[in-house]
């Protein structure tokens, strides 16, 4: 894989960005790296709990200042314009997620409330509680339909991975019997969203991510370029017999930056 034919590229961020509240090797100079050379990039990410400006102020508190909102793609950006193209506006949702989810609906249109709704929005939670998982389990057996902003189990933080949206909806599904509709990542709405916003073809484009069934899979699904970065869920062990595997592995963004330049 040749990264100087690369015109674009897109970075998840938990795992590969930071990890928790810790920049990981080479965060400053990536963005140098990329303004300097004037290359397109979207920071795409399934974590739903931040909106655009707070995931700005956190890259600006990592020694990343100025990153454009409209340069940060999260899985509550992709689910309500999905939403949006299903139901009008003034639609009642039933929401477990954080502000960043919410806030992305309310601004979309919709009103976030506990009864009368036509569907269950599911991000992660860090305030999940049993109730609320009874809540929603009622609801959708009641006939409303089950949406999860993304699939991953797990988050990488300081200590390690802890529970993610993923395994809300696991247990939701479980409880239903009833196979949520998923946006985010490994699904196209994310990557055709960064991709359009960016006017580039699929093949000009690069993926970096840390997650094997997420970024990669669904960057090669698409026809972008893969690259897996080992600084956060998979290795290089579970690369090997990946479906989707990756045009590339890097040890970090160190090591991208040096075979990039």
């Amino acid at each position: 894989m040749n990264l100087r034919e690369i015109k674009a590229a897109v970075f998840d961020m938990d795992g590969v960005l930071w990890r928790g509240n810790e920049a990981l090797p080479g965060l400053a100079e990536l963005f140098q790296f990329l303004h300097a050379r004037a290359i397109p990039y979207r920071l795409a990410t399934n974590n739903s709990r931040r909106t655009p400006a707070e995931y700005a102020a956190k890259l600006a508190k990592l020694g990343v200042p100025n990153v454009p909102e409209s340069n940060i793609l999260t899985s509550g950006i992709v689910t309500a314009a999905y939403l949006q193209t299903r139901y009008p506006a003034g639609t009642g949702l039933y929401v477990i997620g954080g502000p960043g989810l919410k806030q992305e609906l309310t601004q979309a249109g919709f009103v976030l409330r506990d009864e009368d709704v036509r569907a269950v929005v599911v991000g992660i939670d860090l305030e999940f509680t049993y109730a609320k998982a009874r809540h929603a389990t009622r609801l959708i057996r009641s006939g409303a339909d089950f949406i999860a902003s993304n699939p991953d189990r797990t988050v990488p933080l300081e200590d390690g991975l802890a529970p993610g949206a993923g395994s809300i909806v696991a247990m939701l599904q479980a409880a239903t019997d009833c196979a949520p509709t998923v946006l985010g990542k490994p699904h196209p709405p994310m990557f055709e969203t960064a991709l359009r916003q960016m006017n580039v073809l699929p093949h000009e484009a690069v993926m970096v991510g840390d997650r094997l069934n997420t970024d990669i899979e669904g960057a090669k699904r698409v026809g972008m370029k893969a690259v897996l970065a080992l600084t956060g869920v998979n290795t290089r062990e579970d690369a090997a017999s990946a479906p989707y595997p990756p045009d590339l592995i890097v040890e970090d963004l160190h090591d991208l930056l040096r075979r990039w330049a």
